[in-house]
């Protein structure tokens, strides 16, 4: 296919100004667009093409790319990392001395593609083929705190891809895994790139974690308190029995061996459960209960 210059389908300079380019759109598209060429198949292609170029010239990420390398801008991301490669290797820049920016309506198109073509190989598979790893991809990952405690599968769209992966059980807020070829396709068959995926883990409102630990408030009636007893406690994993000694005090912490959160890839190993006890007051007393009250004060005094 021949190069298209988007400037030259608008009537534009190069250093046009994006107010320059609306308008010249406006212009040629009232004046080429299909209702008022009807049956016209020359006006319906010069139509197209100048979609195309308001497209690619109205787009500032877009325009960049295509100044910089005309009709390959499409392939830039792979030019780059090419580049990049290429530089490590030799310790110099392949591109210097080639201004792929500087070009007119009267450069020569051909020569420019087979520059590129000599860099990274035949388009039509002819000749040396530079082969290029293809880009990662990084994608993030929610979880609640109650999903990172346990070992699980997930599954989600990367690129038109499902990608089902399995999770292991205490992953971190923040951490990242990779999966290996996951990436962008390689250039010229070179391997894939690989893809990050960062797991954001969504704070618990009743249990907190710090490390492998967790931290929960617990509220305890007044009487267990004072006379000791048994509690249950949710946890991630069920509900727990929990003795309280008598004559506990208030925001007393009892610590739970191996009841915290997963280590991360290490079987059967935990953190501790911290569980701060705080006393529940008793409300809406009736004159009985007030009156025991009172008769247990008077034995304190």
């Amino acid at each position: 296919m021949a190069f298209v210059d988007y400037y030259q389908v608008l009537g534009l300079e190069k250093g046009a100004s994006a107010d320059d380019i609306k308008k010249a759109y406006r212009k040629l598209a009232r004046k080429y667009h299909p209702d008022m060429n009807p049956d016209d198949d020359a006006a319906k292609q010069k139509f197209q093409e100048i979609n195309e170029a308001n497209e690619v010239l109205t787009d500032p990420d877009k325009r960049k790319k295509y100044d910089q390398y005309g009709e390959n801008w499409k392939h830039s991301e792979a030019y780059e990392q090419a580049r990049r490669q290429d530089n490590q290797q030799r310790g110099g820049n392949p591109f210097e001395g080639y201004d792929f920016g500087g070009y007119n309506g009267n450069y020569d198109a051909g020569e420019f593609s087979d520059f590129f073509e000599q860099m990274f190989g035949s388009r039509s598979g002819g000749g040396r083929q530079t082969k290029y790893r293809g880009n990662d991809f990084t994608s993030t990952l929610e979880l609640t705190l109650q999903q990172a405690y346990t070992t699980q599968q997930q599954t989600f769209t990367i690129n038109g891809k499902n990608i089902r992966i399995t999770i292991p059980a205490g992953v971190e807020n923040g951490q990242k895994i990779r999966l290996k070829g996951q990436g962008g396709e390689g250039v010229h068959g070179g391997p894939n790139g690989d893809l990050f995926i960062q797991f954001d883990i969504k704070p618990d409102p009743a249990i907190q974690r710090k490390g492998n630990d967790l931290y929960k408030t617990q509220g305890v009636d007044l009487y267990t308190m004072v006379l000791g007893g048994e509690m249950l406690v949710d946890t991630f994993s069920g509900k727990i029995k929990v003795k309280v000694k008598p004559e506990t005090k208030n925001g007393t912490t009892i610590r739970l061996k191996g009841r915290g959160f997963p280590v991360y890839k290490k079987e059967n190993e935990f953190g501790d459960l911290l569980i701060s006890l705080q006393v529940d007051l008793p409300t809406n007393l009736s004159d009985a209960e007030l009156a025991l009250f009172k008769q247990l004060a008077a034995l304190k005094k």
